[in-house]
């Protein structure tokens, strides 16, 4: 694996252990977070837009909302324009957790960026951000680098 794409998987894998250790009391692990911020964020979302959202796959997404709702912190409901559709919505109980989750993230970053300057937290916000723009053009159909090259 290439060094830094081996920082970025130990980075977010140090996350998720960070963010299961600071959630063990709520039964929450450090990957079921992303699902309850997409829907903090956009309440009433089916299971194929959070898919695109988290760019997951489905069957990803079905795992993590049944366990989710298991736990009482994700509902479904009928989707009043399609009644075979169901909606998704973050219960009172996910909605008592908002602050602390987004807090977990808070923390983890502030961590990780605590011996930078500000200037340095600022230029990996802009080349994370490239980087994370390029990575889901790809996904949303664009050319990889595993592409064929084209003659010219």
């Amino acid at each position: 694996m290439h060094p830094f794409m081996r920082q970025i998987a130990v980075t977010y894998r140090c996350s998720l252990r960070f963010r299961d250790k600071e959630l063990m009391d709520t039964g929450l692990s450090g990957c079921q977070t992303p699902y309850l911020t997409a829907l903090y964020r956009s309440p009433g979302l089916s299971q194929e837009e959070m898919a695109r959202q988290l760019n997951v796959n489905k069957s990803s997404v079905t795992r993590q909302l049944a366990l989710l709702e298991e736990k009482g912190y994700v509902e479904r409901k009928s989707d009043p324009r399609d009644k075979r559709s169901l909606l998704l919505y973050p219960t009172e109980k996910a909605l008592l957790l908002k602050e602390r989750i987004y807090g977990c993230y808070g923390a983890w970053s502030r961590y990780l960026t605590e011996d930078f300057s500000e200037e340095e937290k600022q230029q990996l916000s802009v080349l994370m951000g490239r980087m994370a723009e390029k990575a889901e053009q790809y996904v949303k159909g664009g050319n990889g680098p595993c592409a064929p090259l084209q003659n010219t």
